[in-house]
């Protein structure tokens, strides 16, 4: 009997506590957390700069919950926040975090129609955020150590629209750190985001996972960094996929993708999207080619897919580029598309395959250099494109002329040049062999922030820089090189 009473109170105080939750009025207020901590003090508590929420809340359709100081917004295990008006985050540094960080909070639940603009803010150890609105922004921002919760495709799970993120730095979170249902169409913003060690979960799921887009919009993946933890050997880099009779309209481009299972992969029909001036290297944690480790991977199992790739450099993958199905690409024409994709090392089982068309189709792919460092020759590029001359059932790929044009000793330090340790914290050494005389560091609006002489050879820099993506411009009189900072 006295289990069953102990049972019955624990039933009951969980009903209590899944029940409690608080709804501002919806007659068009406009309010801050202490407006919210005095309306309802169960629901916020204060204790100086550090807020605590205590249960669930809803931001009704008329009114505005805004965060305009710097502030810590702490959140207890499983409760959510509901936005049906506007959530905007405006002040210079916020962190948003759990309680106890071994309990994980829910997150946060964008509905549709809502207006949401998250700056500056610290998002972490909470279950992500679910996006159904199209008026969503998320700029300069950091999400880490997020699991699943009420978002559960990814740290950003998006429905809808043309979603704007921007500058933000997504870091070992649970799950990918954004993505987007088959059956949706979002033709978002991604661009200039720093991500890494996401889906720690291990689950066969890319950092970047998303579904069909709008017909007249395009999906734009521009300027991010995607580094994998080698150790999570299921997580690929960016994933586009149409699996539900919708379309995709895709631009991936200057992307940095390094040590994921794959690349990046575009999958489906009714598929139109450029590939260009990507770093793709080291994309083979896996190590098994039946599964995966393409630098590029197009498969259009129905055709349909018409895909533009140019400028990238593919490096030390277990594949190059593989097409599969009835996939349509262009590496390089006499018209329309320049080449200029460089090969390097991508190779299993002791064979190297730069470009591997297990299609029928006839691929252009002129003007590439399929073996960098090589001698530059037809015989040489045939022995790293696996085609119609290997298997009569395959397309031909026509990759005459190659262009494989030498770059001086000048050029390929320069191209070469690096910092250490980036992310950085208090200093960053680096070794001036171009002679580099100035170096400027820039805010992701362009903002000079500091600017310092440094010496021929060694130099270590010391910081002083909030966490956050920063620019840096190294330079002399003939010559530059623009890097990206990342500060921890």
């Amino acid at each position: 009997m006295k289990n069953c009473m102990l049972s019955f109170l624990f039933f009951f105080a969980t009903i209590l506590q899944l029940a409690a939750q608080y709804t501002t009025p919806n007659t068009g207020v406009d309010w801050t957390l202490d407006d919210v901590a005095i309306a309802s003090p169960t629901t916020i508590t204060i204790s100086g700069s550090t807020y605590t929420l205590l249960e669930n809340i809803t931001v009704s359709a008329n009114d505005i919950l805004r965060i305009p100081t710097d502030l810590t917004l702490q959140i207890e295990v499983g409760v959510r926040i509901t936005v049906f008006g506007s959530f905007l985050v405006e002040a210079n540094a916020i962190t948003i975090t759990a309680v106890n960080q071994a309990s994980l909070y829910d997150g946060f639940r964008f509905e549709e129609f809502s207006e949401i603009n998250i700056q500056n803010t610290t998002i972490e150890y909470g279950g992500g955020l679910q996006v159904l609105t199209e008026d969503f922004v998320l700029n300069n921002s950091v999400l880490q150590f997020n699991g699943a919760g009420v978002a559960t495709g990814g740290v950003v799970a998006l429905s809808r629209g043309i979603p704007v993120i921007t500058n933000n730095q997504f870091l070992f979170n649970a799950t990918p750190a954004i993505s987007s249902a088959a059956n949706t169409q979002v033709s978002a913003f991604i661009f200039n985001n720093y991500i890494e060690g996401n889906n720690q979960a291990n689950n066969n799921r890319p950092q970047i996972n998303m579904g069909a887009t709008r017909t007249l919009d395009t999906l734009k993946i521009i300027q991010n960094t995607i580094i994998g933890d080698r150790t999570k050997e299921q997580t690929g880099g960016i994933a586009v996929a149409n699996l539900a009779g919708g379309a995709l309209r895709v631009i991936i481009e200057n992307n940095t993708i390094i040590d994921n299972r794959y690349g990046i992969t575009i999958v489906g029909p009714n598929a139109f999207g450029r590939i260009i001036n990507n770093t793709i290297e080291d994309n083979n944690t896996q190590n098994n080619p039946n599964l995966g480790g393409s630098g590029i991977n197009l498969n259009a199992p129905t055709g349909g897919q018409e895909i533009i790739a140019s400028g990238n450099k593919i490096r030390r993958n277990l594949w190059g580029v593989t097409l599969q199905g009835q996939s349509n690409a262009n590496f390089g024409d006499d018209q329309e598309n320049p080449g200029l994709n460089v090969f390097s090392e991508n190779g299993n089982s002791g064979e190297f395959f730069a470009l591997y068309n297990n299609t029928p189709n006839v691929l252009f792919a002129k003007n590439n250099c399929w073996v960098e460092g090589g001698e530059g020759t037809l015989a040489e590029a045939e022995t790293v494109i696996f085609h119609q001359m290997d298997d009569n059932t395959l397309g031909e790929v026509i990759f005459d002329p190659i262009n494989c044009e030498v770059l001086g000793l000048n050029d390929v330090a320069i191209e070469n040049f690096v910092f250490y340790p980036n992310p950085a914290s208090n200093t960053i050494t680096f070794d001036n062999v171009n002679a580099f005389e100035k170096l400027e560091i820039f805010g992701m609006q362009g903002n000079l922030i500091s600017k310092q002489n440094i010496v021929y050879r060694t130099n270590t820099i010391s910081l002083s820089l909030p966490s956050g993506l920063y620019f840096t411009r190294f330079s002399n009189e003939k010559t530059q090189v623009i890097r990206k900072l990342l500060v921890k």
